[in-house]
């Protein structure tokens, strides 16, 4: 059985599991409003800027495209998309997308994306524990097979990616 750490009981520096939850999705919540606003702030410069460079021009014009169709709501859908998370904040903040709809969709982001991986990501790391707990050998094979599937995914992705690029040029 998989035990989670009761909620009212101290959790992590002596806070409470429910607490340091709610921290976490509001150092997210920040996080996105700072993305906002230095996006804002580069403008057209977000292309020359590093993160530009290495994000590259034909991805922010992909994203920017993204943004121009759905706005807000795209801030919002972007919590559910990995690279899309990290990216669309600052295109949205150089595009001027209207701040008031941005506050709503990346507070509403931050409540059911963040929620999800805070539970099951503790879930995982306590039903891992647990089961190292019972028999140390099967919680090693699981955790091998875990960085073998991430591993074999990143080699996975940039072959296609080197493939792709082959194709192109």
């Amino acid at each position: 059985m998989i035990i989670v750490p009761a909620p009212t009981e101290p959790f992590w520096l002596g806070l409470p599991y429910w607490l340091v939850g709610a921290i976490l999705i509001l150092a997210l919540f920040g996080a996105f409003q700072v993305y906002y606003w230095v996006g804002r702030k580069l403008g057209e410069r977000l292309y020359d800027s590093r993160i530009g460079v290495k994000v590259g021009r034909e991805r922010i014009a992909k994203i920017e495209h993204v943004v121009e169709k759905w706005g807000a709501l795209a801030v919002y859908g972007c919590f559910w998309v990995p690279m899309l998370r990290h990216t669309l904040p600052w295109v949205a903040g150089a595009l001027r997308v209207s701040y008031p709809w941005y506050v709503v969709a990346s507070a509403l982001g931050c409540l059911t994306w963040a929620p999800m991986w805070w539970f099951g990501l503790t879930a995982i790391v306590w039903g891992w524990l647990e089961l190292a707990s019972a028999s140390p050998v099967t919680a090693t094979v699981v955790a091998v097979l875990a960085v073998a599937l991430v591993a074999w995914i990143v080699v996975r992705r940039r072959r296609r990616r080197g493939a792709e690029k082959q194709l192109i040029s």
